[in-house]
C-alpha cells in the first residue's frame, strides 16, 4: 500500500536521522531473533529423523517410547541415552553404554548389521539450553563463562544468554504491548477532556488525581497475593496505573486547537465530533504525544525490571531480565552476571530512544534531515 505524501515526507525525514534508522535496524535484528528463542536456545531438537520418519520436538510431545525407550514421559533429548537409542534407530545396547555406541556409530566401527539397525540423526539449535533448563556442569553456581555456556551461569545453574534472549523478548513483548493499550486509553481520555472541556474536563482531573495518588506497589502486592503473579495480570495493572501518562499532554493539544478556525468550520459542516476529533485533530497532537512515548517506553521497561527485582513481578520461573539484576547483586562474585544485565539494558534502551527520537522528530514539520 502507499504512502499518502505527508506520511512519505514523514518516512523520508526518519530515514535521514541516520541514529534513529540504524537503531531500529539493529534493535528489529535483535528483536527478530528473540522471536524465534526456540529455534535458538532449546533444550529440545529443532527435527528428529529417527527410524525413516520426522519428528519435531519444540512443537510437539514425544515420549520416550516413540524412540524405543521405555517411559512414557517425553523424551530427556540431551540424555545420553535418548540420543543413542534415535541415532541407532532403538538399539537396546544403548542402556548398556550410550557414549561408546554413539562413538562407534560415527567412526563407523559399529556394527550396523545388527537386526533393526537405522541410523538417525538430530538437528540441534546453536545453544542446547533453554532459558530453564539445568546446565549439567560441575562445580558451585555460578559458573564462569566458558566454551559451553558463554555468559556464564545464574545461581540456579541456568545459561544466561538462554535467559537474555528469551527475557529480552519477554520484555519488548510486555512493553509494546503496555505502551499500546495505556497510550490508546489516555489518547482518548485526553481527547474528550481537551474537546468537550466544561464538566467532563473538571470530573476527570479530579479522577486523575485521586488515581494518581493511589500507591501502585501496595495494589500489586494485594492483587498477586489474592491472584497470584502471571504476565496479563501485570500487564492490567501496569495500564490501569500507566494510561494517565498522555492525558495531560492530549487534553492540553486539544483544548488549544478546539477554537481554532478549521475546528470551527468543520462543526459549521455538520462533520461529527469523533471524526474531528480523530481525523482531523489528533494528527496536529502527535508532534506532543510521540514525544512522550520514549519516556512511556523506558518507564514500563524499568516498572517490569524493578518489580522482578523486588519480587513483585513476573513468576519466578519467567526469563526476567530484572530477576538477572538481582542476582548480580547477590553474587558479587560473579561480576559476569553483572556485566550482562548492564549491557542489555543500556543497549535496550538505548536503541528505543533513539528510534522513539527520530519519530518524534519526523512527526515534526519543523524538523528536516540533510
Amino acid at each position: 500500500m502507499a504512502l499518502s505524501p505527508l506520511n512519505q515526507r514523514r518516512w523520508n525525514n526518519f530515514k535521514r536521522n541516520r541514529r534513529a534508522f540504524w537503531s531500529l535496524i539493529v534493535f528489529s535484528v535483535l528483536f527478530g531473533l528473540s522471536l524465534f528463542a526456540e529455534f535458538i536456545a532449546n533444550d529440545k531438537p529443532i527435527l528428529v529423523q529417527y527410524r525413516g520418519e520426522y519428528y519435531a520436538p519444540i512443537f510437539k510431545f514425544y515420549p520416550e517410547t516413540q524412540f524405543g525407550g521405555d517411559f512414557q514421559t517425553e523424551a530427556a533429548y540431551r540424555d545420553p541415552e535418548v540420543q543413542c537409542l534415535i541415532v541407532s534407530g532403538g538399539l537396546e545396547d544403548c542402556f548398556d553404554d550410550p557414549d561408546g555406541i554413539i562413538d562407534a556409530i560415527g567412526t563407523g566401527s559399529f556394527d550396523t548389521s545388527t537386526e533393526g539397525f537405522q541410523k538417525g540423526w538430530t538437528l540441534w539449535p546453536l545453544i542446547h539450553y533453554s532459558f530453564d533448563t539445568v546446565v549439567d556442569r560441575p562445580g558451585a553456581a555460578p559458573l564462569p563463562p566458558n566454551a559451553q555456556n558463554w555468559l556464564g551461569t545464574d545461581d540456579t545453574k541456568r545459561d544466561v544468554v538462554a535467559r537474555v534472549l528469551y527475557g529480552f523478548r519477554l520484555s519488548i513483548l510486555f512493553t509494546l504491548i503496555v505502551t499500546t493499550l495505556a497510550s490508546v486509553v489516555g489518547i482518548v481520555a485526553g481527547a474528550l477532556q481537551g474537546f468537550f472541556g466544561g464538566w467532563l474536563d473538571l470530573i476527570f482531573q479530579r479522577v486523575i488525581e485521586i488515581w494518581g495518588a493511589t500507591p501502585s506497589l501496595y495494589v500489586i502486592i494485594i492483587l498477586f497475593a489474592v491472584l497470584g503473579r502471571s504476565f496479563w495480570l501485570l500487564v492490567f495493572i501496569t495500564v490501569l496505573f500507566g494510561w494517565t501518562a498522555l492525558v495531560g499532554v492530549v487534553r492540553a493539544e486539544f483544548l488549544r486547537a478546539r477554537n481554532l478556525e478549521y475546528v470551527r468550520a468543520a462543526k459549521a459542516l455538520g462533520v461529527s465530533n469523533t471524526v474531528i476529533m480523530f481525523r482531523h485533530m489528533l494528527p496536529n497532537a502527535m508532534v506532543a504525544t510521540v514525544t512522550m512515548l520514549p519516556f512511556i517506553v523506558t518507564g514500563t521497561i524499568a516498572t517490569l525490571a524493578s518489580l522482578d527485582f523486588l519480587g513483585f513481578g513476573l513468576p519466578s520461573s519467567a526469563p526476567s531480565l530484572g530477576e538477572l539484576t538481582l542476582q548480580a547483586k547477590q553474587n558479587l562474585q560473579a561480576p559476569w552476571l553483572a556485566f550482562t544485565a548492564f549491557t542489555v539494558f543500556a543497549v535496550m534502551l538505548s536503541l528505543l530512544v533513539f528510534i522513539f527520537e527520530g519519530v518524534r522528530d519526523a512527526f515534526d514539520p519543523r524538523k528536516t534531515f540533510q
